[in-house]
């Protein structure tokens, strides 16, 4: 949990020393949590502050988070999108994927307590746990280029010679959680993907944001998580991405692809409580019992 009013640097640091990609923000004034702060944040805010190395960050450095909530919400609607213990994992699954987040607080309405925050990797890893006890969707039998799952036009990308702060630029204005690194001939490189800019945090070279991506992907100290599937064909040029969200879209909410196993998916979850997935360290042997 972090504070409203606590400075965003602050914050951001303290990201990075508890290896965490978001937290739920508290009110102190109004005593409740009004909404999360994520990477996508400190991508945002890196793009719209920094103009060159010379010249400090001073919205980073000073600003509080409530100030930079003050000038965000100015253009966009971002209240806190949760959801009670009592809902269902389908209604779990449907708001991250309506309202493209990719992390939903389940709070407690009598506390006033975040419970836990529920991601399409826990999810995901979940339906995976219990796929022994679900008739298996027609999908999963095709190959990828047989279902439409994915992207495969206008892929974003990055060249290994552009920028940092051109990679920013990208993850604004397409909203996609990594990025295939490519080499003058097309050739994917590497993969760059919000995480790493939270680390720009942990190595304090935020300043420099015209640093090369070959630099940035030289300098990073961990591996990139499985946060999307890059498809690449024989030369190693990527021909398409598909990522968390593109799979729980297709397993629970593409009747069409999944055919009746989706059905029987979709009466599973809506009878799990959405508290389920976190209080439970469920093993296939405890469903057994």
């Amino acid at each position: 949990m972090t504070e409203s009013n606590a400075k965003v640097k602050k914050a951001f640091f303290a990201l990075v020393a508890n290896g965490v990609r978001a937290a739920p923000l508290w009110d102190s004034k109004l005593q409740t949590f009004v909404g999360m702060l994520t990477i996508t944040d400190f991508i945002n805010i890196l793009h719209r502050y920094y103009t060159s190395p010379l010249v400090q960050i001073y919205e980073l450095e000073e600003h509080k988070i409530e100030t930079w909530r003050e000038i965000y919400l100015q253009y966009s609607v971002n209240t806190l999108i949760s959801i009670s213990p009592e809902a269902s994992l389908f209604e779990a699954i449907y708001s991250l994927l309506k309202h493209k987040i990719h992390r939903l607080p389940v709070i407690d309405p009598l506390s006033g307590n975040v419970l836990h925050i529920l991601t399409h990797k826990r999810i995901l890893k979940f339906l995976h746990i219990f796929g022994s006890l679900l008739p298996k969707p027609r999908l999963l039998q095709k190959r990828i280029q047989e279902v439409e799952i994915g992207t495969f036009k206008d892929i974003a990308t990055v060249p290994v010679s552009a920028t940092v702060y051109d990679a920013l630029s990208v993850f604004v204005e397409r909203r996609v959680s990594a990025l295939p690194v490519i080499d003058t001939h097309g050739k994917v490189v590497a993969l760059y993907s919000r995480f790493d800019v939270i680390n720009l945090a942990a190595q304090k070279r935020y300043n420099n944001l015209n640093m090369s991506m070959r630099e940035a992907l030289e300098s990073r100290s961990c591996c990139v998580e499985g946060v999307l599937k890059l498809l690449v064909d024989s030369k190693d040029v990527v021909r398409g991405i598909v990522s968390l969200s593109d799979l729980l879209q297709a397993l629970i909410l593409s009747p069409a692809a999944g055919g009746p196993a989706v059905l029987q998916t979709f009466l599973f979850l809506s009878s799990v409580p959405s508290v389920k997935l976190e209080t439970s360290v469920w093993t296939k042997a405890h469903v057994r019992k």
